[in-house]
C-alpha cells in the first residue's frame, strides 16, 4: 500500500555551517568590535552572547539572514526572552525539529476535512500517510503544500509505492 511521512526536519550541518557563518560575521564587522560577541551551538540550541539588547537584536539579524542563504526555513527557530545583566546579554534561539501533536493532529483534520482517500496517523514526531493509490497520495501533498497556516516547516518523505 502506497505511503509517505510528513516531517519537519533541519539539516544539523547546513545549520552548523549557517552559525559559523554568522560567528564569522560578526568577529569581523565593526560595531562588535571589543566585545566578546559570540554564537554557541549546542544540540539544536544556539545561544547568542554579547553586551547589549542592542547587539543581540544586530546579532539576530545576522543570524536569520545566515539562516535562510542555507535554506533553513525560519519557521523552525523560536526566539527566547534575553537575558541582560550590567554587561552581559544572553539570547537563547531554539530549532525545532518533529512535529508536535497540535500541528500533527491540524494535519490529519485537514486531510480529513477534505475527504480524501487516504488515512492519517501519528507516528512519533511524524505523520504517516496511506492510501490505495499514488495519485490520492500527491493530491494530500498537493493539499498541504497549499496551506501555508503551519508553525513549522513540512517536508515529505518515505514516499513507497
Amino acid at each position: 500500500m502506497p505511503s509517505f511521512d510528513i516531517v519537519s526536519e533541519v539539516d544539523k550541518h547546513e545549520l552548523t555551517n549557517a552559525v559559523d557563518q554568522a560567528n564569522k560575521e560578526v568577529t569581523t564587522r565593526f560595531d562588535f568590535k571589543g566585545t566578546d560577541t559570540h554564537f554557541e551551538l549546542k544540540d539544536l540550541e544556539i545561544k547568542m552572547h554579547t553586551e547589549s539588547e542592542f547587539q543581540l537584536d544586530q546579532m539576530y539579524s545576522v543570524l536569520t539572514s545566515k539562516l535562510s542563504k542555507r535554506g533553513i526555513d525560519l519557521r523552525a527557530i523560536e526566539l527566547k526572552d534575553p537575558d541582560i545583566q550590567l554587561k552581559t546579554a544572553k539570547q537563547s534561539v531554539i530549532v525545532h525539529q518533529g512535529l508536535d501533536t497540535p500541528v500533527a493532529k491540524k494535519i490529519i483534520k485537514i486531510i480529513k476535512d477534505a475527504k480524501l482517500k487516504v488515512q492519517a496517523q501519528i507516528q512519533g514526531d511524524s505523520v504517516r500517510v496511506t492510501g490505495k493509490k499514488r495519485d490520492d497520495l500527491q493530491e494530500a501533498i498537493a493539499l498541504l503544500k497549499g496551506q501555508e497556516d503551519f508553525e513549522r516547516p513540512l517536508q515529505f518523505n518515505n514516499f513507497r509505492d
